[in-house]
Parts: C-alpha cells; structure tokens; sequence
C-alpha cells in the first residue's frame, strides 16, 4: 500500500539522470519482496544476456552473430525451461516409469520464479529485434535492467517489447506531463477497482466452487462456477494491465494495450485478436510468421502452424495437460473458422456469434481451472447433464450485484454508445477542467472503496503471477 506513493515521490523529486536507477531500485525491491531467492538469478542472468547482445551487435562476422544470438536464446529458454518445466516433466517421466514397473527418479522440486514467462518473452524480444537491426542496443546494463525489471509490467505482463519502448527509457521527457500523470493515475486507479471489487469477488465464488466434490455439484452450481471464473480472470488480468498501463504513464512510458473487451468477439479468431494481445502478436511475429504463417502451400500445413502456435501458448500458460488441451482447444476453433465457422457466425447475427464464441469460451475456462483431468470429465458433464436437483447453496451477499457489473462492463461496448464512454475514458489524451474535476471524484471514491476491501480481506491472488 506504501509502496507505490514512496516510489512516486522519490522518482519525481529525482533529477533527471537518476530516474532510470529509481526506477531499477524499486523494481529490484518490488520483485524480492515476492521472491528472494531468484532475484539476483535474474539479475545476474539480464546481465549476463546484455553482454553477450553487445559482443553480438558489434560483431560483423554473421556466423559469430548467430551464434552469440544462438546463446543468449539458448540461456533465457533453458532458464524457463528448467523454472518452469523441468518438475512438469520429471513428474511425466515418473508416471511412465511407474507403468512401467520402474522406480521413480528422485528429483527436488524446483520453485518458480514469479512472473519468469513474461520477462523471458521480453528479453527474447530483446536479442531477436537487435539481432534484426529493428532497433539499436542500449548502452548500458542499468537501462537494460530497467527494461526487464520495470516492475509495473514485469510480474504480469502486458509484454512489452524492446522497440515500443527502446527511446523511452534512455529519455522519457516529452511523455512527463501533468495530464499523463493524471490519466495514468485515472487508469491505475480503473485498474485496481477491475481487480479487487470485481476480480476477487467472483474468485471467491469460483475458488467455492471448484472446490466442492462431484457429488455437490448440479448443473446450477457448476455454470455459476465456470461463470464466476470467467469474470475472474477477465477482470484480474485486465485489473493488473490497466494498473501496469497506468503507472507506465505517470512515469512517462507508453505500455501496449493487452485486452479489447475479448468477450464481445464474435468468432475465436476475434477473441485472440482481443485477449492478451501482447502474447497474441509475439506468438504470431515470432513463432506462426516464422514457421511460415499463412503463406504455407498446403492448408494442412497452415492448420498445423496454427495448432502448433496454441499448444505453446497453452503451454506457456502453465506447465500442467489441462493448460496444453485449453491451447489445442482454442486451436481447433481456430481451424473451425478458417474451415466454415467465420462465415457461419457471420450470417447468424452479431449478438447470436458473440453468444456462440461466449460460450465457446467459458466451456474452454473449464480446462484452464480445473486441477486434474477426473475434474474436467465430471465438471463438464455436469454443466451439460441438465441437473437441476435442487441443492442447499447460498452465494456471498454481494455476488449477483457485481455479476451484473461485470456482465455490464464486459458487453457495454458491443453498442456504440459504450464505445465511445470506453474511447473518452481510457484512450483520451488529456481532459479538461471540469472532466478532471469529476474524475478525480469518481477516482478517488474508487480508490477508496478499493483499498478498503483490499484491507479488510485477506483474499487478493493475482491469477497471473504464476505464469
């Protein structure tokens, strides 16, 4: 809570050549206060990389360049890899051996770094556009260091790469000023409400309910679930975006948008050119372009690019079966539209295809949460069993009322006049007297309301710190 006015306070009394070590100093606090034990291996591994982009950069042999570009991805890949994966696997190797009749492999349990997938992606980012000529190196490591670690984004994305933010880190001056401080603040503040007066409300819910044995359940209780959940992680992931998105520009970054209310697609297609846009376009620029994209002979070919780019994704997502069958999930709509399904969509009507693709959706949340497969199997034969044996279960006070928010400010920008409040609200670039006045207002109440449910619960998870 003291955390961010401390920071806020020093960085706008520091002069000018200081900001960027602030800046570092926060955020190398901000990450070990969540993980102690990693801070100084990803410290040391961001170093370790800068250097070796350097001797790349300076480097005219171009054997000797992808080479260096060969190592630098090989050491952030393998460090994801092994944080990330390596007790998924060992525990995959265990399961076979058992079968077999073998013992298992004694292993230690790895702990995982918080937020290791997103800064990996951006230090890939890094020596892939440098490697390119997209953009000049930074000249120094502290620079650098404050590229990966700035901790607004850091833990949770969005992810944002070296070229949209390359200038503004060496010089942010033309981006400080007193209406992007005001809007950031306006943003941040958005943010936290998203999460903490939405987001945790209907965690509770589904946390309740995922909870619950399969006896318990009946079709009722398992869509309130699934619903909840749904709500959960939209408004969670989108929260923490809007708040990384916000102090970016009170202090003079632009951070990328990440979410285009994904919940009004009207097609899969749609729903991943809107939901974590950030790891939609780095997954299309630097993984399904290279394999070939769409530029493939054969339409096999292409339906295999695209399956393959949401296996990783779901992989990416978390090192567990249920996170790779969400991924294949959603590629194999995927290949639906390209085959017949756009089209079909299309001629149904616009708000009988955001239905469709809404529920589509909500039915794939279900492989994203649930913990085993034996969950999956009954969890979505109880949902699609028309069970309404009627079952004791009371929902929190306040459930339906912040369901009916969250419904509200999903679907609101399916019509235009909810596009234009969105358009003014968060994409205006200065407001004037009296808009400020009333913003401020409304703001601050939020924040208020925000920080007291923030100290009166004990129940605030981030849904992505874990990946």
């Amino acid at each position: 809570m003291y955390f961010l006015p401390i920071f806020l306070i020093i960085y706008y009394l520091s002069p000018r050549v200081l900001k960027n070590y602030v800046i570092l100093a926060a955020s190398i606090f901000f990450y070990a206060w969540g993980a102690p034990k990693f801070v100084f291996v990803v410290i040391g591994s961001v170093i370790l990389d800068f250097y070796i982009i350097q001797t790349m950069h300076r480097n005219k042999n171009i054997l000797h360049k992808k080479l260096l570009l060969t190592l630098s991805l090989s050491i952030n890949i393998l460090l994801l890899l092994y944080f990330k994966y390596a007790n998924f696997f060992i525990e995959n190797v265990n399961a076979v051996l058992s079968d077999l009749g073998y013992h298992n492999v004694t292993w230690t349990e790895v702990a995982l770094p918080i937020g290791i997938s997103f800064y990996t992606f951006q230090t890939l980012t890094y020596s892939i556009d440098v490697y390119r000529k997209v953009h000049e190196p930074l000249k120094n490591p502290v620079d650098y260091l404050v590229y990966i670690l700035l901790f607004p984004q850091m833990i949770a994305g969005p992810i944002v790469r070296f070229n949209q933010i390359a200038d503004e880190i060496t010089d942010r001056r033309k981006n400080e000023t007193i209406d992007n401080r005001l809007l950031g603040f306006y943003r941040f503040a958005i943010g936290l409400a998203k999460k903490v007066l939405i987001a945790n409300v209907m965690g509770a819910e589904a946390d309740k309910i995922f909870a619950m044995q399969q006896v318990d359940l009946n079709t009722s209780i398992a869509w309130i679930g699934i619903i909840a959940y749904t709500f959960q992680i939209y408004f969670d992931f989108s929260g923490y975006s809007d708040m990384a998105i916000g102090i970016g520009r009170m202090i003079g970054f632009t951070f990328p948008e990440n979410f285009n209310n994904p919940y009004i697609s009207r097609n899969i297609t749609e729903f991943w050119r809107r939901w974590h846009m950030t790891l939609g376009s780095w997954m299309r620029d630097y993984l399904y372009i290279p394999l070939g994209g769409s530029r493939v002979k054969t339409k096999t070919r292409l339906y295999f690019n695209l399956w393959l780019v949401f296996l990783v994704s779901g992989l990416w997502h978390g090192a567990a079966w249920n996170f790779v069958i969400w991924g294949a999930f959603h590629g194999f709509f995927l290949i639906l539209d390209r085959l017949f399904l756009e089209k079909l969509l299309n001629k149904l009507g616009k708000f009988t295809s955001i239905l469709f693709t809404f529920l589509v959706t909500v039915v794939g949340w279900v492989l994203f949460r649930a913990e085993s497969f034996e969950q999956i199997k009954y969890y979505l034969k109880t949902m699609f069993d028309f069970n309404f044996d009627f079952k004791p279960y009371a929902v929190q006070n306040n459930f339906w009322t912040i369901l009916i928010i969250a419904v509200i400010f999903s679907f609101i920008t399916a019509f235009k006049f909810g596009l234009k409040i969105e358009k003014f609200v968060f994409f205006s670039k200065q407001y004037n007297f009296t808009q400020n006045i009333i913003s401020s207002f409304v703001i601050l109440l939020l924040l208020f309301i925000s920080i007291s449910s923030i100290t009166s619960s004990g129940f605030n998870p981030f849904i992505y710190f874990r990946f």
